[in-house]
């Protein structure tokens, strides 16, 4: 069973990959072919292939068969993990910089 901490590893592991990001990017603005996808990217179809498993497997996309051709598209609640790890940290530093404020208007007194 995958874990929370699990899943949001393998959401920031699938990010991570600068190509992988790209592609991400690039379904952003709508679902696309693999073949539309590699003729975007200095990279081979086996290599996009892999880079869609793995943002696949992180959640990130969705993948779909038509005839011989298969299409992807962004998974938005797979974004979720990352969302909410974003919310946590940004409420600690809202926190921490409110207390640095504080101490720096003291010591300008």
């Amino acid at each position: 069973m995958l874990t929370a901490a699990n899943i949001e590893n393998k959401v920031f592991q699938a990010l991570a990959d600068p190509s992988r990001r790209a592609i991400f990017e690039s379904l952003t603005r709508g679902e696309l072919a693999v073949k539309q996808l590699t003729a975007r990217f200095d990279i081979s179809q086996p290599a996009v292939s892999q880079h869609l498993a793995t943002l696949r497997e992180a959640g990130l996309v969705r993948g779909r068969r038509e005839g011989r051709s298969a299409y992807y598209s962004v998974e938005p609640r797979g974004m979720k993990p990352l969302v909410n790890w974003m919310a946590h940290y940004r409420a600690f530093w809202i926190e921490h910089v409110d207390r640095l404020e504080r101490v720096l208007e003291k010591m300008d007194t």
